[in-house]
């Protein structure tokens, strides 16, 4: 058995394939209509009229216990993309308390997405803070000998 992706189930497939494609940049690998798997492990499939599993999820109501996960360097731009679309938010920019700024939205059919900053970014930028990789390892919960990795890697590349 091998993982293939995660399947939304979606209502109108035109808005979703709008919103992954258009807003968060995502690309189509298969469109097979009301079916579109997309390249980064996501399957949107619009919910059939009658399929067993329309009727399961009828029953067992709308919950958000799940989300999708990505990172974006330009989190601040991406957050105006989205504003400017009229994406509802569950909340706009905020530092975890692992010093990761975050954002949570929602998709058209309610799906609970997550954008954060990757590691190296804000582990780059308590150290432009003043933190010490001590101090860091501590906040984040990043290990010590990873901290230092990510920190040699910022120096090398010169965003030190």
């Amino acid at each position: 058995m091998q993982f293939h992706s995660t399947t939304l189930f979606v209502n109108d497939i035109r808005k979703a394939k709008d919103f992954y494609t258009g807003l968060l940049g995502l690309e189509i690998a298969h469109d097979l209509g009301k079916n579109v798997i997309l390249n980064a492990g996501i399957t949107l499939w619009e919910i059939i009229p009658g399929h067993i599993i329309n009727k399961k999820l009828q029953t067992k109501g709308n919950s958000n216990r799940f989300e999708l996960y990505f990172e974006d360097s330009s989190l601040d731009n991406t957050i105006k993309v989205l504003k400017n679309a009229g994406i509802p938010f569950l909340h706009t920019v905020r530092e975890e308390s692992w010093g990761q700024r975050t954002c949570r939205f929602f998709d058209p059919d309610g799906h609970l997405i997550e954008i954060g900053e990757p590691i190296q970014v804000f582990i780059g930028k308590m150290n432009n803070k003043g933190l010490n990789a001590e101090q860091i390892s501590e906040k984040s919960g990043v290990p010590l000998k990873m901290v230092y990795r990510l920190l040699e890697q910022d120096h090398r590349n010169g965003t030190y």
